[in-house]
C-alpha cells in the first residue's frame, strides 16, 4: 500500500511540472502574426508597364517566315560521263526563290557530246506548298534539243517522301495533243558525315509517238544513276559514279534504226554545288 501511494504521488509531480513547462514555453514565444498583417508586406512586387515591356520587347517587328525572300540553287550533277564509244557531258540543277508557302521554281537539265548539245529542256513553275514536305508546281516546259524547239505546259507535284525518298512527279501536255509523265525519285544514303550515297531513278512515259525525236508513245526510257560523293564541305562536293540507260518499245526501235544502242553504262565524274 505504502509504495502504490508512493506511485501516485510521483505521477501528480510530474504532471504539475510538466504544465508548468507548458505554461511558461507559451509565454517566451509570441503568437504568430494575423494573416491581416502578413498580407501588407508581400515579399513580391506588383507587376508594373515597364516589366511587361522589358519581358516582350518589339513582340510583333520580327519578320514571318513566309514573307521572307529566300532562294536556294542546286547544281546536282555537273559531269564527264564516258562509255566505250564516246564522251560526253550531263548536268542537272534546279531552284526556287521566295517564301514557305509560295516559290517560283526552275530547273534546266541536259546533255552534250563532242561538243555539241544533244539533249536540252528548262522548266518555269510556280509552286505553292499544300503540307509540311510538299509542293504543288505548275508551269512551263521548254524544250530546245533535240528536233525544232517544243513548248509543254507542266503540273505536278515534289517534295519529301516518307523514309526521305525525294520525289518529282510531273505531267505535261504539248502541241497536237501529245502528252508525257515522268517521274523522278532520289534517296541519299549518308555512310559517314561526308561521305554519301546516292541513287536515282528517272522513268518517261509518252502519250504519242514523236518520230522527228526518236520517241516512241508509251514506255520510253528509263534512267537509274548512282553515285558517291564525298563532301568538302556541305555545298561543294565530288563524286564519282555509274548511270545506266535503258530505251523501250518504240523508243528504243527509233535508237537501233538510227544505229544507236537501246542500252548504255556510263562511268560519271562531277561536282555538285548548292547555294
Amino acid at each position: 500500500m505504502k509504495a502504490l501511494a508512493s506511485m501516485k504521488t510521483a505521477l501528480a509531480v510530474t504532471c504539475v511540472l510538466a504544465l508548468s513547462a507548458a505554461s511558461s514555453s507559451g509565454q517566451d514565444h509570441p503568437a504568430s502574426p494575423a494573416p491581416a498583417q502578413a498580407e501588407s508586406s508581400p515579399a513580391i512586387p506588383p507587376i508594373t508597364d515597364a516589366d511587361r515591356e522589358a519581358a516582350f520587347p518589339d513582340a510583333e517587328a520580327h519578320s514571318v517566315h513566309d514573307r521572307t525572300l529566300n532562294y536556294f540553287v542546286l547544281i546536282d550533277q555537273l559531269e564527264w560521263q564516258a562509255t566505250d564509244a564516246h564522251d560526253g557531258a550531263s548536268w542537272d540543277n534546279r531552284g526556287w526563290i521566295g517564301g514557305d508557302l509560295n516559290r517560283f521554281w526552275f530547273r534546266t537539265e541536259g546533255a552534250a557530246d563532242n561538243g555539241r548539245i544533244d539533249d536540252a529542256q528548262a522548266h518555269l513553275l510556280y509552286g505553292r506548298a499544300f503540307a509540311r514536305w510538299w509542293h504543288f508546281v505548275g508551269g512551263v516546259r521548254q524544250d530546245l534539243r533535240p528536233g525544232p524547239s517544243q513548248t509543254w505546259a507542266a503540273v505536278g507535284v515534289q517534295g519529301l517522301a516518307p523514309y526521305w525518298f525525294e520525289v518529282e512527279a510531273t505531267a505535261y501536255i504539248g502541241a497536237s495533243g501529245r502528252t508525257q509523265v515522268r517521274l523522278e525519285v532520289e534517296y541519299e544514303l549518308l555512310l559517314t558525315n561526308r561521305l554519301v550515297l546516292q541513287p536515282l531513278v528517272e522513268i518517261e512515259v509518252y502519250g504519242k509517238g514523236d518520230p522527228e525525236r526518236g520517241i516512241g508513245a508509251g514506255l520510253s526510257s528509263a534512267d537509274a544513276g548512282l553515285r558517291l560523293r564525298y563532301e568538302l564541305r556541305r555545298e561543294l562536293a565530288p563524286y564519282v559514279g555509274v548511270v545506266w540507260t535503258r530505251k523501250f518499245l518504240g523508243t528504243a526501235d527509233f535508237a537501233e534504226a538510227a544505229g544507236e544502242p537501246a542500252r548504255t553504262a556510263r562511268l560519271a565524274a562531277g561536282m555538285r554545288v548548292w547555294f
